[in-house]
């Protein structure tokens, strides 16, 4: 559980009740509501008094949403088509009479359901505690400080913070509503939003239904425009969508509705087909192939096409011994089918997803979607934003330029949330001046009269300055009077803009709070990403009315029509113009974010006025420069980004200048790219303007997409995905906004933001960044190709391990005795033990394994292939025969080689004298086969390189593979299992003769330990040869930093027929082109 409660309330399954008021919230004054729920607006709950009250009324959920069912795990392990098959096999073997077989199949089915129960079981409901950690979140306001805490834990008398694209997460009395706005249609089917109004109160004789009760937010609806404060008045089941939920509790239907007319009426067809497809639906459920993920659907495909091989494989018994009516012929024909079936196969993946899922979250990565599991190691290309995620997202405003006065430089500042701990200095000239003197960051300090910023107040321009700077301004910054700490919370961009106001002593909360209030805010248009700029509207008490604007360089100025110059306004000329642009880009090119303040004395009734009205007119003041420093790690992972063949694309709202700075600091673009063609450089950096002028030709002509796209816009990344699609390439886009949606839904990975994005972002996104780190998108990525890898490893193990059964067993048909009966080479409760125990285990251990130390260094794979690549299937293919032939070779050995040849009478049945060489050669089959597979599971853990040198240089080459074998644990401890277990079986007197149909083995320990190692040879040489292969014609990382050095770059330049006439290779790797 989060925030420390986990051990302090039951999971409530009554839902919460309302704390007593004495009248519904909408009959109540917004104070009187937090009088009796015994709250503070402006400090909230303190934390114990939360925790208190969630053990008192529950988690804030409705009731069957989720959670873990024992029986629905149990029916799964029952009827899915693996168990299936040795549920028919019990069956056949009871209606033989084959009393022994029978009841080891009976315990192998019963220790598999157990089994796999309760390892599903474990999965499941460590996946259901993850899960959680994706549901909803909320800002709510505790101790006085705003905290991200889930929805659920939210409590009758909590104080909510939302703005747009939040889902509401509870009943709210709103408190303070700035242009606030909700979509309830589902609560109230009103397809418009309902605008709020905090200070609307009804009476007790009015009837006022839920969706006219605009003082109200209500819990699921999802904030459409603006911002508010509320307070909890009811939670769980006690919402109104939660009472909804209730009324329609029991009403899931799993039937298909019948399709009808107009009139309602339905034709005796539509009957049929809806229960054709009602029955299609279940059958495809119980089969497994319409429900999991991409990679479950597939192996629930391959489990039926095993299924039928199997009933093939035992035709061809049951044909090569003239479909005789035998006890044995049966009961080998049913052996050969069980062969073809990788029992465990399910179980592993469900495991192998489980430890998958926490390992993430373990690294900042929660997974709201299983898909992605297996998506995210096919990324190639990933689309992220710049503020937070590429850099710290704590910003610092360190130039500030005043265009009737000159340039404000703010010093280095240890916190950067207090206003009193750096001093600031001055200088007459503007940002494009000083930056053209080339002087050190020592001479400039040391050259340079350092202050406090209230030395400078007096100037009637910095004055108006400061003022857009701190109501233009959302944030909230205030220092606690017991401690003497600062806090501030909201946007970066305006809480390091309010810090730097309130260096000034300008912070807002002095002028529109407490007992002399001087200004007070008659209305707000808030930041949206379409216009890239704010405005407020503020009234001075006793003066008049103004509007403050703040936003883009680009977009203010197109708002303005005058100029705060020393003597006054002036108008806006095009030289004017022309210079400010030039100091923005003095700014941008530190890496510094520029905004642009201005504003207006405001006449006319703003109430009737609409935005555009009021955003226009306005008179420059000035620039203000902000610094959010790139995060320390993050260099290093757009670097091993580029060296696992993933090109990193920049998608920020910034100007190109400062997006640029950035890029080249983290290694986005190349240091020297300027030495690139002028073509290619163009191509590199963009903005969405010019990106959104093109058409999807020209797009595709371009020698490279760009690699920074600045002043993006929502629809520019759905087009900059469609253009990457195009080329044939993976995608993985970050967004945080409302209006990221369906750029996250249009991309193969939506990343959300955990901390920074809205609801309705990450509930588009199919995993979460829990600290809005570009780094956990690379660990992402290498966790997605760790568990692919996996995949890959168990499959081709369990695979292998039922070819080499299958190939002995069939090829064993020609050894007959002289009644002309085949002779099992291997018993079925033999085949049974190895596909159960010996190689179930083992690949369990093998869906553990830690990544290997160069899957960062290999191409994305392809998730068209999937897992059963070329080298998988080829693999599978020799190390299942090399496996069979060594064991054919071990059984003709000891009758042939060693003895007499002579295959007895009946020894498929029962024991006898003339059987010991046929019992002594199948223990001696037996345990060859147990050995293989186990060591095939060391083999299997680095699908190529050497099991005695899984690294490329190791310290100590001799021991290096001890190393590496007891590095999983649960691997090693599953194949010493493995080993240990063979004696007992082979020389426990009745377990040996009556069940597996073997004798005691002595001399045959020589071929069994031959055998092995030329198994581990064979193993060896396979491998040898394949790291020859991939050596010099296999799939090759095309790295883009090496590809963006100058000589090799004029290739790309040189292409004019566009992206579609350069295919993507196999297997995954880059195409030609840069993208």
């Amino acid at each position: 559980m989060q925030n420390g409660v986990e051990d302090i309330h039951p999971r409530s399954r009554e839902g919460s009740m309302p704390l007593e008021l004495s009248n519904p919230p909408h009959l109540l004054p917004a104070d009187e509501v937090a009088r009796q729920l015994q709250t503070d607006p402006d400090n909230g709950l303190s934390d114990e008094e939360a925790k208190s009250r969630l053990t008192k009324f529950g988690l804030n959920e409705l009731l069957g949403g989720g959670g873990v069912s024992a029986s629905q795990i149990l029916m799964r392990q029952i009827f899915n088509a693996m168990v299936l098959v040795l549920i028919m096999a019990m069956a056949v073997t009871f209606a033989i009479r084959s009393w022994i077989e029978a009841g080891v199949v009976t315990a192998v089915v019963i220790i598999n359901i157990i089994v796999g129960f309760f390892q599903e079981y474990s999965a499941e409901k460590t996946m259901d505690s993850l899960r959680s950690l994706s549901s909803p979140t909320a800002t709510v306001i505790r101790s006085g400080h705003a905290k991200v805490v889930r929805s659920v834990d939210l409590v009758p008398g909590d104080v909510v913070e939302m703005k747009t694209g939040d889902t509401v997460p509870a009943d709210l009395r709103l408190y303070e509503a700035m242009n606030f706005e909700a979509d309830e249609a589902l609560l109230t089917g009103e397809s418009l939003p309902v605008a709020k109004a905090a200070g609307t109160s009804f009476k007790e004789s009015e009837e006022v239904g839920v969706g006219d009760r605009i003082n109200l937010a209500y819990s699921s609806s999802t904030v459409t425009r603006g911002r508010a404060k509320g307070i909890v008045t009811s939670t769980g089941m006690k919402t109104e969508i939660g009472m909804i939920a209730e009324s329609l509790r029991g009403s899931d239907s799993k039937v298909r509705k019948v399709r009808r007319n107009e009139d309602g009426h339905a034709h005796f067809h539509r009957y049929l087909q809806a229960g054709a497809l009602t029955v299609s639906d279940q059958i495809g459920k119980f089969l497994g192939i319409s429900v999991g993920t991409p990679l479950q659907r597939k192996l629930s495909w391959l489990a039926i096409f095993l299924f039928l091989i199997a009933i093939v494989f035992a035709i061809i018994c049951l044909a090569a011994n003239k479909f005789e009516d035998r006890q044995d012929v049966i009961l080998y024909a049913v052996g050969t089918g069980l062969s073809m079936i990788p029992a465990s196969l399910v179980v592993v993946l469900t495991i192998t997803m489980a430890v998958g899922t926490k390992i993430m979250v373990q690294r900042n990565v929660v997974v709201r979607r299983l898909d992605s599991l297996e998506a995210l190691g096919a990324v190639t290309n990933v689309c992220s934003d710049k503020t937070g995620t590429l850099t710290q997202g704590a910003m610092v405003v360190k130039k500030a330029w005043v265009i009737a006065e000159g340039t404000y430089s703010v010093c280095e500042s240890n916190n950067p949330l207090d206003p009193t701990d750096a001093l600031i200095s001055f200088s007459n000239e503007s940002p494009r001046v000083t930056a053209a003197a080339l002087r050190t960051v020592a001479q400039i300090k040391a050259e340079t009269e350092w202050k406090a910023a209230t030395d400078f107040l007096g100037k009637d321009d910095l004055t108006k300055y400061l003022n857009v700077a701190t109501f233009a301004n959302l944030a909230i910054v205030k220092q606690n009077k017991e401690t003497g700490e600062w806090s501030g919370r909201g946007d970066p961009t305006e809480l390091a803009i309010q810090v730097f106001a309130s260096r000034f002593d300008w912070n807002r909360r002095r002028f529109t709070h407490g007992d002399n209030i001087t200004w007070e805010q008659k209305a707000e248009f808030p930041f949206d990403s379409e216009v890239k700029r704010m405005a407020v509207v503020f009234e001075e008490r006793g003066n008049q009315v103004w509007a403050f604007m703040k936003g883009a360089v680009e977009r203010v100025i197109d708002a303005c029509t005058t100029v705060q110059q020393a003597g006054g306004q002036q108008p806006l000329t095009d030289e004017i113009k022309e210079d400010v642009m030039k100091n923005m880009e003095a700014l941008a090119s530190q890496g510094l974010r520029v905004l642009a303040l201005a504003y207006r004395p405001w006449s006319t009734d703003w109430s009737e006025c609409p935005r555009v009205e009021v955003e226009r007119g306005m008179c420059l003041l000035g620039l203000i420069g902000l610094y959010d420093p790139p995060r320390i790690e993050t260099a290093g992972a757009v670097k091993a980004c580029h060296r696992a063949g993933i090109n990193v694309h920049m998608l920020t709202g910034d100007h190109p200048q400062t997006a640029k700075a950035i890029a080249i600091q983290v290694g986005i673009i190349p240091k020297s790219f300027s030495t690139l063609s002028p073509d290619v450089i163009s191509s590199m950096i963009m903005t969405a303007a010019q990106f959104d002028r093109l058409s999807n030709e020209e797009v595709d002509d371009l020698p490279v997409l760009p690699l920074v796209l600045a002043r993006c816009a929502p629809q520019t990344k759905v087009r900059m995905v469609e253009a990457l699609h195009r080329r044939k390439k993976f995608v993985a886009m970050t967004g945080d906004g409302v209006n990221d949606s369906p750029a996250l839904k249009k991309a193969d990975v939506g990343i959300g933001m955990g901390m920074a994005g809205s609801d309705v972002a990450k509930n588009a996104s199919d995993i979460v960044l829990t600290d809005d780190n570009f780094a956990s998108i690379l660990n992402s990525i290498e966790e997605g190709r760790r568990m692919f890898d996996n995949i890959k490893k168990f499959v081709l193990h369990l695979l292998a391990e039922n070819i080499a059964q299958a190939c002995t067993l069939l090829i064993g048909l020609a050894f007959k005795d002289n009644t002309g009966l085949s002779v099992f080479p291997l018993a079925p409760v033999e085949i049974l033990w190895i596909i159960m125990i010996t190689s179930g285990f083992p690949a369990m251990g093998l869906g553990m394994e830690v990544a290997s130390d160069d899957i960062m260094t290999r191409p994305p794979h392809n998730l068209k292939v999937g897992i059963f690549t070329y080298e998988v299937l080829i693999d599978m293919t020799v190390y299942g025969c090399w496996m069979a032939i060594l064991c054919l070779t071990s059984f003709s050995l000891v009758v042939w080689g060693f003895g007499d040849g002579n295959l007895g009478q009946d020894c498929n049945n029962q024991y006898s004298e003339s059987c010991e060489l046929v019992f002594r050669a199948r223990s001696t089959t037996f345990v060859s086969l147990t050995w293989f597979a186990l060591f095939l599971a060391w083999e299997m853990v680095h699908m190529r390189r050497s099991f005695f040198r899984m690294e490329p240089k190791p310290k100590h080459p001799v021991t290096i593979w001890m190393k590496h074998a007891w590095r999983n644990p649960f691997l090693f401890w599953s194949i010493v299992a493995g080993f240990v277990t063979v004696f007992p079986i082979i020389y426990i007197p009745v377990i040996n003769h009556k069940v597996f149909k073997h004798a005691p083995i002595s001399w045959e320990w020589g071929i069994v330990f031959v055998e092995g190692a030329l198994f581990f040879g064979g193993v060896e040489a396979w491998k040898l040869l394949k790291r020859i292969y991939f050596r010099r014609w296999g799939e090759k990382v095309l790295n883009p930093e090496l590809e963006l050095s100058g000589k090799t770059f004029s290739k790309y330049s040189s292409f004019s027929t566009g992206a579609n006439d350069v295919e993507r290779q196999d297997g995954g790797m880059f195409s030609a082109e840069l993208s």
